[in-house]
């Protein structure tokens, strides 16, 4: 009798542990007219999804350069992280989608010869397809980007350029873009050595969080959520700070966090419980 009851309650627990279980899909694809290639994708699914009806909030998270859209996945325990935050109700069950980046290219944004548009793709391609083939709240204030180093450049430009999709914005020990206008000239001189003053100064307004922060009007300051976080040992320490300045000198509401750590994944690992919270506080319309 007593090896009965054990296997019944063994049963029992082992069917409430897989029920409060999301699912991650990372082999997905899309076909992308624009980049003129399949784009891959990876996305995680809330333990509820599959036994629902109801539509879920998404966040866009952005991975770094020299992963692909397994990156969280992989390396940041995206699975793990996501169940216990929503288990344990810091974060709402809500879906994110993980793009792939480092495929043909590497970058979040449109390239300045024009040949190869991501950010178009991720706007008018990626968006698009995702909210309609999984079910995704399409409002502003259900929608979240987040992301690390080149994600948080990406998370940055994608907000700052579109604040009516995004309720918050999370960039992790971003890459804020050329800090100066020279900046911008070096670096764009790498793959383009004939390269116009006049294309400078549009991918430096464009492309820096800096000069988007001191040319935002003043009725979008409040328009989107940011939580910066940025470790005391990494190397894109300076962008970060100097954003963190521009925006308390524009008054621009947000949350600043410098953490014992470096560029790595030990420390992107913490920040996201962080991130999952924050943006759960815009989708419960804090």
């Amino acid at each position: 009798m007593k090896s009965v009851v054990f296997s019944c309650l063994f049963f029992v627990t082992s069917v409430c542990t897989f029920a409060q279980s999301g699912k991650v899909l990372d082999n997905l694809s899309l076909p992308s007219k624009l980049l003129k290639s399949e784009r891959k994708f990876a996305i995680y699914l809330p333990p509820d999804y599959a036994t629902s009806e109801r539509s879920y909030p998404v966040l866009y998270l952005l991975h770094g350069a020299g992963d692909n859209h397994t990156g969280w996945v992989q390396f940041g325990e995206v699975l793990n992280i996501a169940d216990k935050a929503i288990r344990e109700g810091t974060a709402t069950p809500m879906i994110i989608v993980m793009p792939d980046a480092d495929t043909g290219r590497r970058g979040y944004f449109n390239d300045v010869k024009g040949d190869w548009p991501y950010e178009d793709f991720f706007f008018q391609e990626l968006m698009p397809f995702v909210e309609k083939k999984y079910r995704i709240k399409g409002e502003k204030k259900y929608r979240a980007v987040a992301g690390l180093s080149m994600g948080g450049g990406g998370s940055f430009m994608y907000a700052l350029h579109h604040p009516e999709l995004f309720s918050s914005a999370c960039p992790l020990s971003a890459s804020t873009g050329p800090i100066t206008m020279e900046d911008a000239k070096k670096n764009l001189l790498r793959n383009n050595p004939n390269v116009q003053d006049s294309t400078v100064a549009s991918y430096y307004n464009r492309h820096s969080a800096l000069a988007l922060i001191n040319n935002m009007p003043d009725d979008q300051k409040k328009a989107v959520r940011w939580f910066i976080d940025c470790g005391d040992d990494d190397f894109l320490y300076e962008g970060n700070s100097l954003v963190h300045i521009a925006l308390r000198k524009k008054e621009i509401p947000h949350e600043f966090r410098i953490r014992d750590g470096a560029h790595n994944w030990t420390y992107w690992r913490a920040s996201l419980p962080t991130v999952l919270e924050f943006v759960s506080q815009a989708f419960h319309q804090y």
